[in-house]
């Protein structure tokens, strides 16, 4: 099976990682549909809004630890099993399970969703600790 879809997104996390927004956007298609958080949030549409995102939400994280534990992938779709860890620019660690689904049109990202559960996510930035289920999903080691 063939991993080039998944070599893809590892160049989109190490450019996240890096907070380089620029090399980030240069990997998404122009109509991009980015469902950062699937069901919570209205997806930003267009390179334009995901920058918006990139840049909002960059400039609350200090560091970024986003690992996958497992993916599958076919010619155009990439699915994806891991945790979006972060620590806050407040020194806040966030670790949140989460699940993603990217498509591609060529080479570029012209679908993504992310699922996860924001009241996890909002509880532990205010400070509550990590629950058991949760310890044990992030704890995995990543692919």
């Amino acid at each position: 099976m063939s991993d080039t879809r998944f070599n893809q997104f590892k160049q989109l996390i190490a450019a996240w990682t890096r907070k380089d927004a620029d090399a980030v956007l240069a990997m998404l298609h122009d109509d991009v549909v980015w469902h950062y958080a699937a069901a919570i949030a209205p997806p930003a549409r267009g390179k334009a809004e995901a920058r918006a995102f990139i840049e909002r939400f960059g400039s609350t994280i200090a560091e970024v630890n986003w690992r996958i534990f497992a993916h599958a992938e076919t010619a155009d779709r990439l699915f994806v099993e891991g945790v979006d860890e972060y620590v806050t620019t407040d020194g806040v660690r966030v670790a949140a399970p989460y699940a993603g689904i990217i498509e591609y049109q060529g080479d570029k990202i012209i679908g993504w969703r992310d699922y996860l559960d924001r009241a996890t996510v909002d509880a532990i930035k205010a400070g509550k600790p990590y629950p058991a289920q949760v310890k044990e999903l992030i704890d995995r080691p990543a692919a």
